[in-house]
């Protein structure tokens, strides 16, 4: 894939000051991503980690709306995102190279943080939300799941009760709530989102890169083995969405009615 950002269908790409911005440009789904999506994010976030003079990556959603709201149900074919990967889509390379890509990444939540949206939330190094954010995770109301970084590693962010909570229950969240278990940084009035934003870059910018890199590492270091977990996980996956109970999540959602996954459980 070309590293020209002109050539990016799915998402925007933007430097200023020594920030990188990456923004998923699919604002009529609610910035939902396909395998496409996917890719060029992998592809500007490796951009931006190997270009010396960025200091600070931020992610974020196109719009007013939505931050991320997972994969795309119409993209999502007999198990399968049309792309590369485990599923057919190569998230387990997103949440991982913005664990690996050497510098900060802030996400930047502009509204909906759902399902896929909310794992991305999880696994960036800071999360600044507006008053309007909305978080929660749907996978067992459509049949899936996020088995590594977005539970696992949610539970060492929030607590394993309330991770549990979180996916048992597929509840929403608001920002507030979000702050109050740690799932975000910091809560501001949407108007005020960007510069509460460009001021933590600005801070971040005038810190040691090297430092910053090192302290990330170390971070990172006493989570790596969720990684393994996250692997393993998304082998079974992949298995669980060729089952009749997998695919009733997603003719359910698409055909607007409840699904009734017990009648596939021998």
């Amino acid at each position: 894939m070309s590293s020209n950002p002109a050539d990016y269908q799915d998402i925007l790409y933007a430097e200023t000051n020594g920030v990188a911005r990456i923004t998923i440009n699919r604002e009529k789904i609610y910035n939902a991503f396909r395998a496409q999506t996917c890719e060029e994010m992998i592809n500007a976030l490796q951009k931006a980690g190997s270009d010396k003079s960025i200091g600070v990556i931020v992610l974020t959603g196109a719009g007013d709306k939505a931050f991320c709201t997972g994969g795309d149900q119409s993209s999502h074919q007999e198990g399968g995102y049309g792309g590369r990967g485990t599923i057919g889509l190569p998230i387990e390379e997103l949440q991982s190279l913005i664990r690996d890509v050497p510098k900060p990444v802030i996400a930047r939540v502009n509204g909906f943080a759902i399902g896929g949206g909310n794992v991305l939330v999880t696994v960036c190094d800071l999360a600044i939300a507006s008053d309007k954010a909305i978080f929660g995770q749907v996978g067992p109301k459509v049949g899936s799941v996020d088995p590594g970084w977005g539970t696992a590693y949610l539970a060492r962010i929030v607590g394993e009760k309330k991770a549990r909570e979180i996916w048992y229950l597929c509840r929403r969240y608001s920002a507030e709530q979000a702050l109050g278990m740690g799932l975000v940084n910091a809560v501001v009035p949407h108007d005020k989102l960007d510069a509460e934003v460009e001021a933590w870059c600005a801070e971040i910018m005038a810190k040691s890169p090297t430092a910053l890199a090192l302290a990330k590492r170390s971070f990172n270091m006493d989570s790596e083995n969720i990684r393994a977990i996250g692997s393993f996980g998304f082998q079974a996956l992949d298995l669980y969405y060729q089952t009749d109970e997998a695919k009733e999540g997603v003719n359910a959602f698409k055909e607007k009615r409840a699904p009734l996954f017990r009648k596939y459980v021998k």
